[in-house]
């Protein structure tokens, strides 16, 4: 079933590009945590003030657009048993995985100190023949991976977060979905009723697919199916600090 599949941290950070990413591709699992007892922070880096083709809609909604998008963040994260929701509010549709992000990221790592980061993969750009992934997701992740190792845990990178009080942390596992090798599956039978729950939140983007369920249920069957799951989340997870065996 892979390894360390029933590990359950205590303190996890849910890095992603855009409102909804979250649930499509790891709300089992961060339900899973939740219920256990894991302290579940949800960082949204863009409010995806760009996700509608209404042609009657110009730029002047998108301001609108980002406050539906957060409140529906927001929903879905209470759905899943996640309290903190924190949104960064870059551009949407324009994400780079510039220094400056990389900073904001290790600085709210620094802050929270979880002993997981959950984020996408970076190098994941085709998906199948019908999916090319967004660039938002290739940068969101790309800059989480970097904020946590080395930044997050360097005492002299980005001193001025050092000299703001924000001392060096070092994460100890880092779960990364759309892998295309994943080494570990979570059953997440328990909690997929509830990943659906939080995804119908986002009303904005899934409101009218019909097929959603079906679809993501599908998407969960096929992860458990090779591992005797009923419904499973895939992860390539590394082990940044090895945990000591208590005597």
């Amino acid at each position: 079933m892979g390894k360390e599949q029933e590990y359950i941290p205590q303190r996890v950070l849910s890095i992603h590009g855009h409102p909804d990413d979250q649930e499509f591709t790891v709300g089992g699992t961060l339900a899973k945590w939740a219920a256990a007892g894991c302290e579940v922070i949800s960082v949204t880096i863009t409010s995806g003030d760009a996700g509608c083709n209404d042609p009657e809609k110009d730029g002047s909604y998108k301001p609108a657009l980002a406050e539906i998008r957060e409140a529906e963040q927001t929903a879905a994260n209470q759905v899943l048993g996640i309290q903190t929701s924190i949104f960064l509010r870059y551009p949407d549709g324009e994400l780079e995985p510039t220094l400056a992000l990389r900073k904001e990221l290790a600085r709210l790592i620094r802050q929270h100190k979880p002993d997981v980061v959950v984020t996408g993969d970076p190098q994941g750009v085709f998906y199948g023949s019908g999916y090319i992934n967004h660039p938002d997701h290739r940068a969101a992740a790309q800059s989480a991976l970097y904020a946590t190792f080395p930044s997050a845990g360097t005492r002299l990178i980005f001193t001025d977060l050092l000299e703001a009080g924000y001392e060096p942390h070092n994460v100890r596992r880092v779960y990364i979905h759309g892998s295309e090798k994943p080494d570990t599956r979570v059953d997440i039978g328990a909690t997929m009723d509830k990943k659906i729950a939080a995804l119908k939140k986002h009303v904005s983007q899934v409101g009218e697919w019909e097929e959603m369920e079906k679809v993501v249920r599908e998407w969960a069957a096929e992860d458990g199916k090779e591992h005797g799951l009923d419904y499973a989340e895939s992860y390539k997870v590394m082990i940044l600090v090895e945990e000591r065996p208590e005597n």
